[in-house]
């Protein structure tokens, strides 16, 4: 179950895992971090409505986020639900996620020198110039990556270091290592927006700033990851009176819909998925129809846009 933030995949995986016997299986890497509740629109427990959920609060938030420590774990739960005969509905915006689990994907180690001398000029310098830089050795990469995400600039660039290869090109071409429906929840832009700006100041005004209160004194600032996450690094510049609510509500609503917008664009080049317009009344029943057609060998219908195969590193946050 895959599209951009807002779309309403949460629900509707939790009809298909009801409706098949299944589990839903996380793939939205902040909702991987514990207490990181609100401002990721994370399912309460009632939401889930009996429905199984894996990868759900796993991570403390001063982890940082390793999308092959994932991969092991999702595919250890996916294959754990295959043996008993369950069934998994991976759910989830985060796009590389998603394809470190059904394809694969082997990513590159890392040089703990490398990574800390370009975590230092980050430090010294921010994120801008090594954005400049990554765009004159991956234009793909750097188009993909937003400027202000200095940790995935500093991986994209360590990855370049390391191998000699564009970032980009350590992704391949979709190799499937499970038969899997990809299902895309397609809400018009203009509609998105005004479900981003509606959740945002449900945000706020379900706690998000009090969330955040709690989560800084487990160590969230510390966090190279989810201190970076949306709604969060917004609250934490309030907390110090860097900016105000009014300043902190707008800019992640305008960073949400800029983000909303490269997870479209992800899911959109890969032609597996198969697009479901999020008001259809009969949501549910379509999307067991296309996973019924799927045959054991994994072919059938796409419904997906025509385009080449995802590339880019921004899987999502």
């Amino acid at each position: 179950m895959v599209g951009p933030t807002a779309a309403g995949k949460s629900d509707l995986g939790v009809a298909l895992a009801r409706a098949l016997g299944g589990d839903v299986v996380n793939t939205d890497s902040m909702q991987l971090y514990r207490g990181m509740d609100i401002g990721t629109a994370k399912l309460t427990v009632a939401e889930r409505d009996g429905v199984p959920h894996h990868l759900l609060d796993v991570w403390d938030v001063t982890r940082t986020a390793s999308v092959a420590e994932y991969q092991h774990d999702a595919r250890a739960v996916v294959d754990g639900l295959l043996a008993a005969g369950r069934t998994p509905v991976l759910v989830g915006g985060s796009g590389l996620y998603v394809r470190a689990v059904v394809d694969d994907l082997e990513f590159p180690g890392t040089d703990p020198e490398v990574r800390a001398r370009l975590e230092r000029e980050l430090e010294a310098g921010g994120s801008g110039p090594l954005h400049t830089r990554l765009a004159g050795l991956d234009p793909a990469a750097a188009a993909a990556i937003l400027p202000s995400n200095g940790r995935r600039i500093v991986r994209a660039l360590e990855v370049i270091e390391i191998t000699g290869r564009p970032f980009t090109a350590t992704l391949p071409g979709p190799v499937p290592v499970y038969d899997c429906v990809q299902i895309g929840v397609d809400v018009p832009r203009p509609v998105l927006d005004e479900r981003i700006d509606a959740r945002v100041e449900r945000m706020w005004r379900d706690g998000l700033v009090d969330e955040v209160r709690a989560l800084e004194k487990q160590g969230l600032r510390d966090g190279l990851t989810a201190s970076r996450a949306l709604g969060y690094a917004q609250v934490l510049r309030q907390l110090t009176g860097e900016i105000g609510e009014a300043e902190a509500k707008e800019d992640t609503a305008r960073s949400t819909r800029r983000f909303a917008r490269r997870q479209d664009t992800w899911f959109r080049r890969d032609r597996r998925v198969r697009w479901l317009a999020y008001d259809r009344p009969d949501l549910v029943g379509e999307a067991l129809r296309q996973i019924a057609f799927e045959t054991p060998e994994g072919a059938g219908p796409q419904g997906g846009q025509p385009g080449g195969q995802p590339g880019g590193p921004e899987g999502g946050e």
